[in-house]
Parts: structure tokens; C-alpha cells; sequence
């Protein structure tokens, strides 16, 4: 037996290692700009949130703002559809549940657990229909708040679901009031 007929075993080991790293290394080089195109672009991030200035907007009228490709409506209530929207007993309501990405996601749907508190003047929601997606129109219908022309759905002060074949209350984002006059959404 000759000294090159003797193997070292710690080499060997070390090699299939070493190459086992770089073809992982090489694997990760190659995937990462795969991986790297998955995340959203800056235009979509820009969109995560958007800042709205509320302070043209007087009692009864409203402004409809894009969000992540919707329509939001910031409606400033007027004190009868505060009042409207507060008198309606929780039994008359298709939907009993708020919706509001604001609070407990089984709260009810009182007129108070779809405004902000001390801000209960103040409408923020998703103006889309949850039948099938349409865009209501707003101040119509039998309860003074959206009516949805697509299938009939109506919804009264508060944006929730009273009559028609939409299945849940408008969606309310998750909003803040970061001023007297501004609302950031998202």
C-alpha cells in the first residue's frame, strides 16, 4: 500500500461540503431576482395609504377618494342622518355586524361603531356595493343613504344594508384622524 492509495476522510467531507455551499449559494444568486419582482412596486406602496383634507367639506356633503384601486366616500353627516342613523334598532338591520377594520371584528352595527368616536359626524367607508360590486349612488333611496341602481340594494345614513339582495354593510377602512382636517386611510 502505497502513501497515495490512502484517503483522508476530512478532506473528502470538507469538498462535498464546500461544494454543497456553493451550489446553494448559486441557487439563491439565480432565484433571488425571481423572489426580488414578487414584491409590490412604489406606486402600489404609495397607494397603501392616502391623506384627505376635510376641511371644505361641510355638514351634508361628502368627497369620494381613491384607495387601493376604490372608492371611499368621507361623507360629513348632517344631525338628522346622525339622528337617523342612531334610531334604527339592531333587529331592523340585514346585517348585524360593523365591518369597521377599526374596532372588534364581531362589534354590531350601531351608528357609533361605524364612525369614530367624538367624530360620529364623519363617514369613512368603501362605496361598493357588496352584492356584486357596483358603486352606489349617494343621498338616494329609501333610508337617505346609498342606493346601489345594479340590483336595487339600499343602504341607509350609516352605510348599512336595509333592503336588497346585498349581503353585508359597506366596508369601513382603517382610518385616522391625524388633524381636525385631515383623515389618513390605510
Amino acid at each position: 500500500m502505497s502513501a497515495t492509495d490512502i484517503h483522508d476522510p476530512n478532506r473528502r467531507d470538507f469538498l462535498y461540503i464546500a461544494t454543497g455551499m456553493a451550489g446553494v449559494v448559486g441557487a439563491g444568486a439565480v432565484a433571488w431576482p425571481f423572489i426580488d419582482q414578487m414584491r409590490p412596486d412604489a406606486s402600489t406602496l404609495a397607494l397603501a395609504s392616502v391623506e384627505v383634507d376635510v376641511s371644505s367639506l361641510q355638514p351634508g356633503s361628502s368627497l369620494i377618494v381613491k384607495w387601493r384601486g376604490k372608492p371611499v366616500v368621507v361623507r360629513n353627516r348632517t344631525e338628522k342622518e346622525m339622528k337617523d342613523g342612531e334610531a334604527v334598532s339592531l333587529n331592523d338591520l340585514k346585517d348585524p355586524i360593523a365591518r369597521n377594520a377599526n374596532i372588534a371584528s364581531d362589534a354590531p352595527a350601531t351608528d357609533a361603531n361605524r364612525t369614530t368616536p367624538g367624530k360620529e359626524a364623519w363617514m369613512v367607508m368603501v362605496q361598493v356595493c357588496t352584492h356584486l360590486g357596483c358603486i352606489p349612488l349617494g343621498q338616494e333611496g329609501d333610508f337617505g343613504g346609498w342606493f346601489c341602481p345594479c340590483h336595487g340594494s339600499q343602504y341607509d345614513t350609516a352605510g348599512r344594508i336595509r333592503k336588497g339582495p346585498a349581503p353585508e354593510n359597506m366596508a369601513i377602512p382603517v382610518y385616522q384622524f391625524i388633524s381636525d382636517t385631515k383623515i389618513r386611510i390605510g
